[in-house]
């Protein structure tokens, strides 16, 4: 059974799962005091500018199910030039694990850059100490591929409605993928500072700068390519939730 068929029939059974979520967990709660519930955060969607270029960015995820299960999906990518660049999507089944904390497992799909990559994905969310919301997640490709992302970010409520929204994202790879640009270690770091305020709690336009630099082996395949190692970029967008 190739990983692509195996991912194919977990995403088939965890959305069964969650379906049935609505009917079950009465050992846990009460049904009335845990309905089924859905909700959707558009984290970023942003224009990020630097001299000569400008790049369409998002990333976003939501989830559907009671207090302890849900089916998460997250995407982000990334548009420039007048193409998709970086397109990704995930589907999960989490668990809470502990107090803030939910184990994942699920799907990833990478639809570009191309050659399309499907992984396992298996990872823990929640909050860390101090309140920083934390992803982390391990990931198994074909071929013995495997990647390691790390994510973090912390609100700092300036005022009811002004926010200000450090975050980070560490990438790194077990081998290397000439194809499609990403070598073995530590691949990618970006951070970012983001200035929002909050017209509605549900809709929030922002400003902020961010910062990525890629590393390694992957540094060498970007200079390859013609491709910028190190990038610093004034970014305008909007964070909205339902």
């Amino acid at each position: 059974m190739t990983l692509h068929i195996a991912c194919s029939r977990f995403l088939t059974a965890g959305i069964l799962l969650t379906v049935c979520l609505a009917q079950s967990d009465h050992a846990k709660a009460a049904s009335a005091d845990d309905p089924l519930l859905l909700m959707g955060v558009l984290d970023q969607f942003e224009w990020r500018d630097t001299v000569g270029d400008s790049t369409l960015s998002w990333e976003g995820q939501g989830w559907l199910g009671k207090d302890l299960r849900k089916l998460w999906f997250k995407t982000e990518g990334e548009r420039s030039g007048g193409r998709i660049e970086e397109a990704e999507l995930q589907f999960l089944y989490s668990k809470a694990i502990a107090r803030y904390w939910d184990f994942q497992i699920g799907v990833r799909h990478d639809f570009e850059p191309s050659p399309s990559r499907t992984w396992l994905a298996i990872g823990v969310q929640g909050l860390a100490p101090y309140f920083f919301e934390t992803d982390i997640a391990f990931f198994v490709g074909d071929s013995g591929r495997t990647a390691l992302r790390i994510e973090s970010e912390y609100e700092l409520l300036l005022t009811q409605r002004l926010i200000l929204t450090p975050d980070f994202e560490v990438n790194f790879y077990g081998s290397d993928d000439p194809i499609t640009g990403i070598g073995s270690g530590l691949a990618e770091i970006e951070i970012g500072l983001r200035l929002r305020y909050e017209i509605r709690r549900e809709f929030a336009p922002y400003i902020g700068v961010n910062w990525s630099r890629v590393f390694g082996n992957t540094a060498d395949f970007a200079r390859i390519n013609g491709e910028v190692i190190s990038d610093a970029q004034l970014v305008v967008g909007l964070r909205a939730w339902f």
